[in-house]
Formats: structure tokens, C-alpha cells, sequence
């Protein structure tokens, strides 16, 4: 006979009220999660479902009945009879303050469409604190073949730390340094980053939500003027490098390949790549090879 096998406790469903609306989640589920489930667009720059969840952005903050502050919703989990509000004037405000303080000191030009959507909708204004704003603008680090920093589009969201540690690659070469308004990402020691612990797996890069880290074909096709997505179709692929089968999507435009990325959402990868598979594409594009 079979020895039984322990497959957890069974999670409950919990009723909760969002914006009016009555809802049964599960157990264990994030307020984000809900919010997801009932379709309601909550913003978030800090959140991605393959990494763990660290509140440093704000903008998905909620109202509880009850609590004190406003709630992370990425992180809050709920709970049985939860009276929820996702638009009210206090969420509403806070998260126009949030947006405002972001974009009068960082260069958000480059971050998602739905980032100026949430913009316009909350009226955040970039301008509010006047030109003499205190901002994080700083020179491009262009130290390697592979990738560019510009610590100018840097919002501190933590994804880069993340998929760097634990989460992701294991390797711990960069981290958080300073702090209050000095606080910045950093190498171990602040040593340039091809003498850091860097593996140029890539992993940051496909995790920034600014433009912050870019590859370094984009950047220099950008600084050329000739960067444009319009003209780029992805091509879904498997990596030739080895055996585990991480799938590529391949961005290509003018019939070469500028860039390299893997669904968030596939088994093998979650979205992280190796050295190869993320950059490891220039032999493709060599032209009379053998």
C-alpha cells in the first residue's frame, strides 16, 4: 500500500468587500490578488509576481476599514471581512503624492505607457515642486559590452535587488546603499561592476520597469535614433546553449536581433535567463559565417 502523502492544509475561501463589491477569495491571497481578480487596475511598481513583494514603491496602497494607514496591497493579505477601497480620496491623494515626488526627481520617460496612464489619471504633476526639485541625475555608466546603467531612471522599486538575490540568481552583486534620499543601488564595496561578483546574467534588466538598466544594443540604437518598437516583432524560440530548454523571445527589428527576453509566465524560466540565452545572440547575426 501507497504511504499517504502530505499535500498541505486545504486554504479556506474568505468573503471580503471590495469598492462595494462582495468576494470570495482564498486563503493566502494578497488585497493586489483580489483587486486582479475583480479586474480593478491597481497600480504597482515594485510588484512582480516572480519576486517577493518589498513595499518600497507605495502606489498600490489601499484603504481598510479599520487600519490606521493605508495598506501595501501587494503584500497586505486578506482577511475575512475585509471592507476594502481602492479609489477613495485618501488612496487617490496618496498615490497622486507618490507619483509626483517619483517623476520630480527621476527621469521616468522611458517606464511603461500605463505609468503616464496612472499619472493622468491621479493629475500628478511633475512640475508641482518647481525646477529647483532636488533630482538623482546622473552620468550613464557605460562599463561593459553587455548592459548600460543610468541610475537617472532609478526608482529604488528593489527588482533589480531581488532578482539579483534570492529570488532569482543568487549572486548578491548589487544592493541598496545610503540612505533617505542618497540611497542608491551599488556593487559590494562600490567596486566597478566588471570587478564585482556581476554575472551578467541579465536578470535586472528584465525586471526594471524605468529604462534604467538597458541593453547596451538598445541604448546605443536609442542614443543613434533608431531604436523603435514599432518596427520590432518577437519571435518565440528555445536557447541552442544547453540542455534546459529556456524559452527566448527574440525582439527583432530590421532582420537583426537587438534584443533578448523570456515570458515571466513560462515553467522553466519565470522570466530569468543566463549570460548565453540573454546575450549570447551575436553569433546569429554574423553575416558570411561558416
Amino acid at each position: 500500500m501507497a504511504s499517504p502523502v502530505f499535500v498541505g492544509v486545504p486554504r479556506r475561501f474568505l468573503e471580503v468587500s471590495i469598492d462595494g463589491h462582495a468576494i470570495q477569495v482564498m486563503e493566502g491571497m494578497t488585497i493586489l490578488d483580489a483587486c486582479r481578480q475583480l479586474r480593478i487596475d491597481t497600480p504597482t511598481l515594485c510588484n512582480l509576481e516572480t519576486l517577493t513583494p518589498v513595499n518600497v514603491c507605495r502606489v498600490c496602497v489601499v484603504e481598510v476599514e479599520g487600519s490606521r494607514v493605508l495598506v501595501p496591497s501587494c503584500s497586505r493579505k486578506v482577511e475575512a471581512g475585509m471592507k476594502i477601497h481602492t479609489d477613495s480620496e485618501r488612496v487617490r491623494h496618496s498615490r497622486r503624492l507618490v507619483l509626483e515626488l517619483l517623476a520630480s526627481s527621476v527621469d521616468m520617460s522611458l517606464c511603461a505607457p500605463e505609468v503616464r496612464g496612472w499619472m493622468a489619471r491621479y493629475g500628478a504633476e511633475a512640475q508641482r515642486f518647481g525646477p529647483g526639485a532636488a533630482t538623482v541625475e546622473q552620468p550613464v555608466k557605460v562599463d561593459n559590452e553587455l548592459y548600460v546603467r543610468d541610475y537617472s531612471r532609478c526608482i529604488l522599486c528593489y527588482k533589480c535587488v531581488e532578482a539579483c538575490g534570492v529570488d532569482a540568481q543568487n549572486t548578491f552583486a548589487i544592493g541598496v546603499a545610503g540612505r533617505g534620499f542618497d540611497a542608491h543601488i551599488s556593487t559590494e564595496f562600490t567596486v566597478p561592476l566588471p570587478e564585482s561578483a556581476c554575472v551578467y546574467c541579465g536578470n535586472c534588466i528584465g525586471v526594471c520597469p524605468t529604462g534604467a538598466l538597458m541593453f547596451k544594443s538598445e541604448h546605443d540604437m536609442r542614443q543613434a535614433g533608431t531604436w523603435d518598437e514599432k518596427r520590432q516583432h518577437v519571435t518565440d524560440t528555445v536557447c541552442p546553449y544547453c540542455g534546459v530548454g529556456c524559452v527566448l523571445e527574440l525582439h527583432v527589428q530590421d532582420n537583426s536581433i537587438v534584443k533578448v527576453t523570456s515570458p515571466l509566465d513560462h515553467s522553466v524560466t519565470s522570466g530569468h535567463l543566463c549570460v548565453k540565452g540573454r546575450f549570447g545572440f551575436q553569433f546569429v547575426q554574423r553575416r558570411g559565417r561558416d
